[in-house]
């Protein structure tokens, strides 16, 4: 069977608008693409060989700069314009739904059949974490692309062990007695939230896009909010530790004054050219609270290649986002960019698993957290990061710290508009 009559059987059974979803044989295709700046080198390899793959086929595909921390602001400035196929970051998944911006893949994902697989493939493909945080309720609406967008322990292994960086009290006294220290940001609600998640604390997103925090009460472990808060204060005001600004980890590593950071995969090559052969990254440290060790539990998000709803070429735009992001992409990606794979036989390969960053985010897949916040959630998280950061809360005061959590539940909770 020809390869437009198979797609054609395929996409008739995924049950779509026959206008949007038909393929003639002599038409070309047209496709408009999405994706980072500093992946429009790869993105233009991977068409080639998407066009390739399917030679009986005429594309015009075209590629598009939009990076994935923005990609829902611009798609939804006018959806039906923005392109048929486009990366974006796993937080911006509800807000895309919400707006129909995002094909339903249970209904579109008969046309993967003219690659010989299904959506089922997909899912067994892929890890699963980053396959649920794909899924609304039931639904797929987007396919995995990289892993690990998260923050680990870089650190020195001639002043740090790694027995040393398995808990704060036994980093800090070691960076403490080699005259050294250890940054991390405090003043952003990405990094500040480890410590709450970890205790058990939680954030949610509402379907009115206002945000449900927990964090000024008692979590489900039993831990109280002002028990998290001491605890950041006891690390942030060790003379061994240093509160780094936001964005600022490589020039503070480049500095020479840290053995070790907090910091994700963006900043791996400053810490390796910072600590050379004795550069070695980790899950975080555990902390204190009592007298039992908790483990920080950071955001663990992904990226996504989602197709429009509104694509005209529908099932070809749901074969091209497979084609991005299957395994031999997920292998070219970490190849060329050093990014983390969401695919099973990627994360086995020995050059994964070799890679010391990767390594130390995949260790931490098992108790990240997939954040889900609305925009009223940063300022306040921002600001009262910074009240811990600069010591304006004071470990032995709990009614001052009680008031600031109750600020800041308050000010995070806000309806929006």
């Amino acid at each position: 069977m020809k390869l437009k009559k198979v797609l054609a059987v395929a996409l008739a059974a995924a049950t779509v608008a026959s206008s949007a979803m038909c393929v003639q044989a002599e038409e070309t295709i047209s496709l408009t693409l999405w994706g980072a700046e500093e992946d429009q080198a790869l993105l233009g390899e991977l068409v080639e060989n998407f066009k390739a793959a399917y030679p009986d086929q005429s594309f015009d595909i075209q590629i598009g700069v939009e990076s994935e921390s923005t990609a829902k602001d611009t798609i939804l400035t006018d959806v039906e314009a923005a392109a048929d196929v486009f990366a974006f970051a796993d937080d911006q998944l509800n807000d895309l739904v919400n707006a129909g911006a995002l094909a339903d893949l249970n209904e579109v994902g008969a046309a993967l059949q003219v690659a010989g697989k299904s959506l089922d493939d997909v899912k067994a493909a892929n890890d699963e974490g980053s396959v649920a945080a794909t899924m609304v309720g039931d639904t797929m609406y987007a396919f995995p692309m990289t892993g690990g967008n998260t923050f680990f322990l870089y650190y020195d292994s001639s002043v740090i062990s790694a027995e040393d960086a398995a808990s704060w009290d036994t980093l800090l006294a070691a960076a403490e007695k080699s005259g050294k220290k250890v940054g991390m940001t405090l003043a952003s609600g990405w990094y500040n939230a480890s410590f709450f998640y970890g205790a058990g604390f939680t954030t949610s997103l509402n379907e009115d896009q206002t945000t449900s925090m927990d964090w000024n009460g008692t979590s489900a472990d039993g831990y109280t909010g002002v028990d998290v808060v001491k605890s950041m204060l006891n690390i942030a005001s060790n003379p061994a530790f240093m509160a780094i600004a936001d964005g600022d980890i490589s020039n503070q590593l480049a500095a020479g004054g840290l053995c070790a950071a907090v910091s994700g995969d963006w900043d791996a090559t400053a810490a390796q050219n910072v600590f050379g052969e004795n550069y070695a990254a980790t899950k975080l440290p555990t902390f204190t609270i009592g007298d039992t060790q908790v483990q920080q539990a950071p955001p663990y998000g992904y990226k996504f290649v989602g197709v429009n709803a509104y694509a005209e070429n529908a099932g070809w735009a749901v074969v091209l986002a497979d084609f991005l992001t299957n395994e031999e992409a997920q292998q070219t990606r970490f190849a060329q960019r050093g990014l983390a794979p969401t695919n099973l036989n990627v994360q086995a390969s020995d050059e994964v698993q070799s890679n010391v960053a990767i390594a130390a985010a995949a260790s931490e897949s098992e108790f990240g957290v997939l954040q889900r916040v609305g925009g009223k959630y940063w300022d306040p998280a921002q600001t009262f990061g910074e009240m811990v950061a600069q010591g304006t809360l004071k470990a032995d005061d709990d009614a001052a710290i009680q008031e600031a959590l109750d600020s800041l539940v308050e000010g995070v909770t806000a309806p929006v508009g």
